[in-house]
């Protein structure tokens, strides 16, 4: 009997002791395949396998994104301040250098509307020869951010805080084409165009040119509205490009004469900077300008991607590896002298939607771009700018996303303010300064939120007692100090304090009651001070070598526990003699 009772033991332990015992990794590798799809999901599986490319579906997917890209690449550039050439150029690299790399499969990068308004103040105050400069460092930086992981890093910062920023930038992108859209010019920054509205509608009514200008604006963008709501396949088209055709039908119309594109050589846009352009890394205002846009360009590229991933369910954006993707095509368009390049909603759409499925589309559009340029660039000549602006219009309205703001304001009002603080600080000011004082807020909201503290007190016939739960931290300190300044008022001679349902107590809240704790002893008041944290236990004894029982009798049950569980009320008892008037009436107790 008691052999059978100890194989029986003797077995259980060993099934514990291969239960805990380390892992063999050989085994793991090789078992791994049959629980996930990831790529270290077994030897020989090492690369994630993408799914067979259709060519020709591949091709069809990457027409309709140079069709989307072509007008947004010109628009983005003339609303940049620089020539339309430079936009195309940024287009193509988009296409053939962040196309080709890995990260995202199928997220399409390009000049971003988003950067237009950025640009054209750094175009105003530094010029375009500088303008290289800057993308080229943001294009170092994004890939030494890449390289150190720190892809994953922009996740981390608030929603509130990114739609902010988007609706910072969307609207004044919005205003400032108001003007290209009525062939006048923009007065200069934010404030200005917004206070010069009334007088560009009065200017525009009294000009028959600039209604024509305005009108195909206004049909432009009505039409991206409504183009999804197109019968059968007439919507593949995109919107844009239908405005873009209309433009330029109403512009060939004699008579009318309204401003349109002045395209030069693409290959002589091309400035490649030099000593004297790097030489201006000195100014703070560079260097300043460098890691804005390298803070928004990754950003932006990366919010995409996690938009875009969740309109497939094909491979997933690998986060680093986009941002070194980002930062080489950012290098290169620098080393041109082109725009600045993020990842871009439209196309990236259009490309999901377009039914592709591998990086061939988004490689293929830029070459489409290029042949473009290179063979036609006369058609490109025949756009109205107008129309261009009332793209960037549509383009703007959907980054401001006015629909976002009430419903922040229903789910979470604290973010609510984060989101409209955000907007507005960028439109005062500019896109990094808005930002950091967004950050700002979502921390400061976030600080308040975390540092909850729940207050008890009651008062007993000789004993005042405060019971403090959550979070304490320095925000919660007036309300701490009342609770214990009320204590100390109530006149009894016990005080007695409960921070063990404290989970965090900072230093400023810890000095404070230390320091009230002792100056009421001082004052001859007994103080119960109970702090939070478990109780510091001794070490328990080391186990004994016990021979293996010969009886089955024997109970081998854990003794009685000689150490206070974790219900236990450890406080700090104060050996003050009680006042006279209340010693009857504490005989027995503490």
């Amino acid at each position: 009997m008691s052999g059978a009772h100890a194989t029986r033991t003797r077995g259980a332990r060993a099934r514990d002791t291969r239960a805990f015992a380390p892992r063999d990794r050989t085994t793991d590798t090789a078992k791994a395949p049959t629980a996930g799809k990831g790529p270290s999901a077994g030897k020989g599986q090492g690369k994630e396998k993408g799914p067979k490319p259709d060519l020709a579906t591949e091709i069809t997917a990457s027409l309709v994104v140079f069709l989307v890209a072509l007008p947004l690449c010109i628009g983005v550039a003339v609303a940049s301040g620089v020539p339309a050439e430079l936009g195309i150029i940024s287009g193509v690299i988009g296409g053939l250098v962040m196309g080709a790399m890995r990260g995202s499969t199928l997220q399409v990068s390009g000049p971003a509307a988003g950067l237009a308004a950025l640009v054209a103040e750094t175009v105003l105050e530094y010029g375009v020869a500088m303008l290289g400069v800057i993308v080229l460092f943001s294009g170092l930086l994004q890939m030494v951010l890449g390289v150190v992981r720190l892809g994953r890093f922009f996740q981390a910062i608030s929603l509130a805080v990114v739609q902010g920023m988007l609706a910072g930038i969307g609207l004044p992108l919005m205003f400032s084409q108001a003007y290209p859209a009525m062939d006048a010019k923009a007065p200069g920054s934010p404030i200005e165009n917004m206070a010069g509205i009334p007088g560009l509608l009065t200017d525009t009514f009294a000009d028959p040119q600039a209604l024509i200008a305005a009108g195909l604006a206004a049909v432009t963008v009505v039409l991206s509205f409504l183009w999804k709501k197109a019968p059968g396949p007439v919507k593949k088209i995109p919107a844009a490009l239908v405005a873009v055709g209309i433009g330029i039908g109403i512009a060939a119309i004699p008579g009318v004469e309204i401003r349109t594109l002045q395209v030069g050589n693409l290959l002589a846009s091309v400035t490649v900077p030099g000593p004297e352009q790097f030489a201006g890394l000195a100014d703070a205002g560079i260097i300043t300008a460098v890691l804005t846009f390298t803070v928004i360009a990754s950003a932006e590229s990366l919010f995409t991607a996690a938009a875009v991933d969740r309109m497939h369910d094909g491979a997933r954006t690998r986060y680093n590896p986009e941002l070194i993707a980002q930062g080489a095509g950012n290098t290169v368009a620098g080393l041109l002298g082109a725009l600045p390049i993020t990842a871009v909603v439209a196309r990236s759409s259009a490309n999901v939607q377009a039914g592709a499925k591998t990086r061939i589309s988004r490689t293929l559009h830029g070459l489409w771009l290029l042949a473009f340029a290179l063979l036609l660039p006369q058609v490109l000549a025949l756009i109205p700018i107008s129309v261009l602006a009332g793209v960037l219009v549509h383009s703007g309205w959907k980054l401001f996303a006015p629909e976002e703001f009430p419903k922040m304001w229903r789910q979470d009002r604290g973010e609510f303010a984060v989101m409209t603080v955000t907007t507005l600080v960028i439109v005062a000011t500019a896109l990094l300064e808005g930002v950091l004082i967004g950050l700002a807020a979502g921390i400061v909201l976030a600080a308040i939120r975390m540092s909850q503290t729940v207050i008890r007190q009651h008062l007993e016939e000789d004993t005042a007692k405060v019971v403090m739960a959550g979070n304490a931290t320095f925000l919660r300190l007036p309300q701490v100090i009342e609770a214990l300044e009320s204590a100390a008022e109530s006149g009894r001679p016990r005080i007695r304090l409960d921070l063990t349902g404290v989970t965090h107590l900072d230093h400023a809240c810890r000095s404070q009651v230390e320091q009230f704790t002792a100056q009421q002893r001082a004052k001859g008041l007994r103080v119960e001070l109970l702090m939070p944290g478990p109780a510091k236990q001794p070490p328990p004894p080391a186990p004994e070598e016990t021979p293996w029982p010969s009886d089955p009798k024997t109970d081998w049950s854990p003794p009685p526990a000689t150490t206070p569980g974790p219900t236990a009320e450890w406080f700090y008892l104060d050996t003050t003699p009680m006042p006279e008037e209340y010693t009857p009436g504490y005989s027995g107790r503490l």
